[in-house]
C-alpha cells in the first residue's frame, strides 16, 4: 500500500463485516409466516418470489428512490396489503418483522478482533448501501459516524455519499481509507472520490477486467490490520 496520512478508516458493512444473505433469506420468510398469520389474504396471492418482484417494480417507479431499500420494502409491503384489503398502515409493523431478523448477523470471526485492534489506532465509521442497523447489531461503538445509502441521498458509487461521510468527520478523502467486498461499489466508487480503497475478497473472487486492478487486496480484516499497524507510526 502507498505511504499514507492515515486518519480513518471506512469499512462497507455487508458482505465485508458479516455475510447478509442467510440473514435476509431468514428474514423474508418470517415476514412472510407473519403476513400468513396476520394478513392471509396476501400471502394467498403471493410467494416470496413474487414479492420480490414486486419490489423490484417499486424501484424501477421510483428511481429517485432506489438507494432506500426500507422505503422500497415497506412501499411494497403496502401495496400488497391494500390490495388484499388490509389497512396499509400494517406495512410498517411487518416492516419491522423483517427488519429485526435482517440485523441478526453473524460477524466473521475475523471482526471483532480487528476492530478492536484498529480502533486503538485509527478513527473508525461506515458506509452501506444497506440498511444494516449497527446498534441492534452490537457493533455501534466501535464507529464515529455511520451513513446509509437512505440517510444520504445516494448510494455507492455515487461520490456524494462519500463526499458527506467526509463533511461530517472532517476528513480530507486522502486521510480516510474505504474497505469493502465490491469493486464497483466500494473500490471503484472510493477511488472515483479521492480515497484510497482496499478489497476485501473473502471468497478468492477474480477481478473485474473493466476495472484498473485495486491497489491493495486483503482476505479479511485480520490481514488488514496486520499490515495497517504494522506501517502506523
Amino acid at each position: 500500500m502507498p505511504a499514507m496520512r492515515l486518519r480513518a478508516i471506512c469499512f462497507d458493512l455487508d458482505d465485508t463485516l458479516w455475510d447478509v444473505w442467510p440473514a435476509i433469506t431468514r428474514a423474508e420468510q418470517r415476514l412472510f409466516d407473519w403476513l400468513s398469520t396476520n394478513y392471509p389474504r396476501v400471502s394467498e396471492r403471493h410467494d416470496i418470489a413474487s414479492m420480490r418482484a414486486r419490489r423490484m417494480a417499486v424501484a424501477a417507479e421510483f428511481p429517485d428512490r432506489q438507494h432506500d431499500l426500507s422505503f422500497l420494502r415497506i412501499e411494497s409491503l403496502r401495496r400488497h396489503l391494500v390490495e388484499a384489503g388490509y389497512p396499509a398502515e400494517a406495512a410498517h409493523d411487518g416492516f419491522e418483522v423483517f427488519f429485526s431478523v435482517r440485523n441478526e448477523v453473524e460477524p466473521y470471526a475475523d471482526v471483532m478482533p480487528a476492530l478492536q485492534r484498529l480502533s486503538g489506532r485509527f478513527r473508525l465509521m461506515s458506509l452501506t448501501n444497506g440498511n444494516a442497523d449497527l446498534a441492534r447489531i452490537g457493533l455501534a461503538h466501535f464507529f464515529e459516524h455511520s451513513l446509509g445509502a437512505r440517510e444520504a441521498g445516494a448510494a455507492k458509487p455515487d461520490p456524494r455519499i462519500f463526499s458527506l461521510l467526509l463533511e461530517r468527520a472532517g476528513l480530507e478523502p486522502d486521510e480516510v481509507l474505504h474497505v469493502g467486498d465490491d469493486p464497483a461499489a466500494d473500490v471503484e466508487g472510493a477511488r472515483a472520490a479521492g480515497l484510497p480503497a482496499v478489497w476485501i475478497n473473502r471468497n478468492a473472487l477474480a477481478w473485474p477486467e473493466r476495472f484498473a486492478q485495486p491497489e491493495w487486496t486483503v482476505t479479511d480484516l485480520s490481514e488488514l490490520a496486520d499490515r495497517l499497524l504494522n506501517q502506523a507510526p
